[in-house]
Order: C-alpha cells, then sequence, then structure tokens
C-alpha cells in the first residue's frame, strides 16, 4: 500500500547529504510552513470512515486469536509546538498481517477492502495518549520495505494526512541508509521494541501534528 509513499523513500535513499532526524529536531520543525504534499496521501479517505463519538483513546486492531505476536502500540499526540497534547484527534492504522498481506478485507469501502481487517481508530483525549493493540506486521512477501504500520491523522475540522509509518529498528530493511531517507513526518517512526513481563512487544510512537497550509 502507498506505493507513491514508498517510492519516494526509494529515490531519497540515493541522494548524498541527507541526515537523520530525531525527535527534537522534528519539533522545530513543526513550527514550520506546511509541507507542501501534506494532502497527498493515498488511502487516507481510511481516516474518516470511523464515527468520531464512537471512539476512545485505545483500540483492537488484532483480535486475541489473530496469528503472530501480540504488540502495543503507544504513545502521545502533540500540538505543533511539540510539547502540548492534542486532544480529539483521530489516528487511523492498518497493517499486514503475520504473512506480510492485508488479508480479509471486506467490501464496504476501497479503504475496508484494501487495508484488510487489521486495522482501526483512536481518539485521543485531553492527555493526548492513544494506544492500539495489535500483532507485529510481517514485511510484504517480496521483502523490498520493511515490517510496519501505516498511520493516518486526523484533526478535528481539517483534511487528513499521512505521517511516517512505524518501523522496527534493528529489523530488516531499517539500514543506516533508511534512517537518512526519512523526513520525519509527523516525529519520528523508527520504533525500539522492548518486551512487556507477559512478553508483548511494546512500541512506542509519538506524533506531532503538521502545519497546515493557510
Amino acid at each position: 500500500m502507498k506505493l507513491t509513499r514508498w517510492a519516494t523513500v526509494a529515490g531519497l535513499i540515493l541522494l548524498p547529504g541527507c541526515t537523520a532526524q530525531n525527535s527534537d529536531t522534528r519539533r522545530v520543525a513543526a513550527s514550520d510552513s506546511a509541507r507542501p504534499d501534506l494532502y497527498q496521501c493515498e488511502g487516507c479517505e481510511g481516516a474518516l470512515e470511523a464515527n468520531p463519538a464512537s471512539l476512545t483513546a485505545s483500540a483492537q486492531l488484532a483480535l486475541p486469536d489473530e496469528p503472530g505476536e501480540r504488540m502495543q502500540i503507544q504513545g502521545v499526540v502533540f500540538a505543533t509546538d511539540g510539547q502540548t497534547p492534542a486532544p480529539n484527534v483521530i489516528v487511523y492504522a492498518y497493517q499486514t498481517n503475520a504473512q506480510g498481506l492485508y488479508a480479509n478485507g471486506t467490501p464496504e469501502t476501497e479503504a475496508s477492502r484494501r487495508h484488510g481487517r487489521l486495522r482501526g481508530w483512536v481518539r485521543t483525549g485531553q492527555d493526548g495518549r492513544y494506544s492500539f493493540d495489535t500483532i507485529k506486521p510481517a514485511p510484504y512477501s517480496n521483502e523490498q520495505i520493511p515490517a510496519h504500520v501505516h498511520f493516518t491523522v486526523l484533526e478535528p475540522g481539517r483534511r487528513s494526512y499521512w505521517i511516517d509509518d512505524i518501523v522496527f529498528s534493528g529489523e530488516f530493511g531499517v539500514s543506516d541508509a533508511y534512517r537518512r531517507s526519512m523526513t520525519n513526518k509527523g516525529g519520528d517512526g523508527v520504533v525500539t521494541l522492548t518486551r512487556a513481563a507477559d512478553g508483548t512487544w511494546l512500541a512506542r510512537r509519538d506524533i506531532f501534528l503538521e502545519r497546515h497550509p493557510a
């Protein structure tokens, strides 16, 4: 999914002089002007499919019997100042299963067909926090890009936009070249997994909201 985005990443890897950014750098960048491709977003219509009133700050992407290693994604959504928690922001996430497939989608919409069954929505509370219970995704079967979780953000009264996918530090495809290619849209998407006491993988992904065009 989102082939345009990955094609862009692949092209950037070949460019000299790209430097890695971390979350602190991203906090400064958030105060700059809007990025020109903010709304060039394949699949972002999926963020609009949930009723905001029905959402909470946590959601289950994968049922307990879904094959794969259990994983929890959690973080805080911050305003453009990089410090103030942002309430009532919808975060839409979708991912591959343990075989690297967007499987068993439903026919209602394009997003429900293409994004498979492992997808869901949260809406941040006053503290800006969110979490998804899911499984650890596998890379696509062609093994051309890292395993990842797609994220789309929908702020109140705004258009939806995508941010950098979650990928996993130290795993397939997350090389130094990959890191240098990233522009940290919405903050750093490269996460370091840790283990909870019950064996669940824990992934921390804070989100920094983008500037919008005037």
